[in-house]
């Protein structure tokens, strides 16, 4: 097939770690690898942010990243990109007038405007990616929230006219049915781990004698980093390790838990290491005991799949695509989000049992192997295309993708 995906704002070509780069840039970058494996011819069209960049890269075999003209060529957030999808979109329309794709994939709600804009009249049916709701996010961040005012009202047009809504968790499904989504206009496909890369054995990142724990990703508000600071004064005798940076936000936000660290006593036992690169991540997850992702709400969830692939427990907030892949008790452990008290004693017990978090970590990468890579992600996407075309009916998505 030829397939394009749609992904505006995130591009699979970016550094991760960024404000507005992390688990939809890995998604849509594995998913057309795994694509153009499978012999199929794959362009992710992503919006140009820097004039130096080329029209056109190869990214893999079969597989092409095109960037887009579509407002100013330079780094810009996410959130103020919305007049622009329609230049992204009249893009798409001539380049899919002159090549039509068999189907077409938007990844995030600004991607599905620019689609369907680019599919109008042409019969390519467009599936829709979310990876984050705006009613969600409204939800959790009030007034604080960046989005357009606009967003919610037109991802529900855009649920309403999707060929196909692929939810990356269950819980999304919940939310989507909460808008009048039918199930059976509803599929289950998870994120994947790349198996290859993130695996039990390999090279461990230096570590004194505490415990370690180990926070990694984006350095936002909503990441939740701050509760795991305040429950390290009620583990004693364990470090935090805190990853993630490299922009002013995150730099915002390290002084910010600095200083909260400062002012809990902790201080001493936090390390700040700033953004690690892509390749040097797996080795900084095996040297941990647990790593922490306790996010206010979470579409998905990369970081907690990774180091369940590398063997390493994980205690995350019970909150989106957790309740998928963590399984509470046998893959790690689930805590309501915001809660330093509940977070602390599921550490304080995990820690305090070496051979309970070894037979963790080994269930945890089982699950990770069995369940979430990339070639069984692009399987069970294939076959959601394969059936959008024939016309035929998508399982309905009432079983949590995790379990499946």
């Amino acid at each position: 097939m030829r397939i394009d995906l749609v992904s505006e704002h995130a591009s699979p070509l970016a550094v991760i770690g960024g404000a507005d780069s992390g688990g939809q840039n890995v998604h849509v970058g594995h998913l057309a690898r795994a694509l153009g494996e499978r012999g199929h011819h794959v362009t992710v069209y992503t919006r140009r942010d820097d004039p130096q960049l080329p029209d056109r890269v190869r990214a893999g075999p079969g597989v092409t990243v095109e960037h887009v003209p579509a407002g100013p060529a330079s780094t810009l957030p996410k959130d103020v990109l919305l007049p622009y999808m329609p230049e992204f979109g009249d893009h798409l329309a001539r380049r899919w007038l002159a090549e039509p794709p068999e189907v077409a994939h938007a990844h995030f709600w600004m991607s599905g405007l620019a689609a369907h804009r680019g599919a109008r009249g042409t019969g390519i049916p467009v599936l829709q990616t979310f990876h984050a709701l705006g009613i969600v996010k409204r939800r959790h961040q009030g007034p604080s929230d960046p989005s357009p005012p606009s967003r919610l009202r037109l991802e529900a047009g855009l649920a309403r006219d999707a060929a196909l809504v692929v939810a990356t968790c269950s819980d999304e499904v919940t939310e989507l049915a909460a808008l009048g989504m039918p199930p059976q206009r509803v599929a289950v496909v998870p994120c994947g781990v790349d198996l290859d890369r993130f695996t039990p054995k390999g090279p461990r990142a230096a570590r004194g004698g505490r415990h370690r724990i180990l926070s990694l990703g984006r350095l936002v508000e909503r990441k939740g980093v701050e509760t795991t600071v305040r429950a390290l004064s009620e583990v004693p005798g364990a470090e935090l390790v805190i990853a993630g940076g490299g922009d002013a936000i995150a730099d915002t936000e390290l002084a910010r838990l600095a200083a909260l660290a400062q002012a809990r006593g902790v201080r001493d036992r936090v390390r700040l290491v700033g953004r690690v690169a892509r390749a040097d991540v797996p080795a900084l997850l095996r040297s941990a005991d647990v790593v922490v992702s306790v996010p206010w709400y979470e579409p998905f969830g990369m970081v907690p799949l990774e180091a369940m692939a590398c063997g390493v427990p994980v205690v995350a907030s019970a909150v989106g695509g957790h309740l998928d892949t963590v399984l509470d008790g046998r893959t790690g452990a689930l805590v309501p989000p915001r809660d330093p008290a509940a977070l602390a004693q599921r550490l304080r017990e995990l820690l305090a049992d070496p051979g309970r978090l070894a037979a963790i970590g080994s269930a945890a990468a089982a699950r990770a192997r069995s369940r979430y890579g990339w070639g069984r992600v692009a399987d069970e996407t294939e076959l959601l295309y394969r059936r959008v075309l024939a016309g035929t009916e998508a399982p309905r998505a009432t079983v949590k993708g995790g379990q499946s």
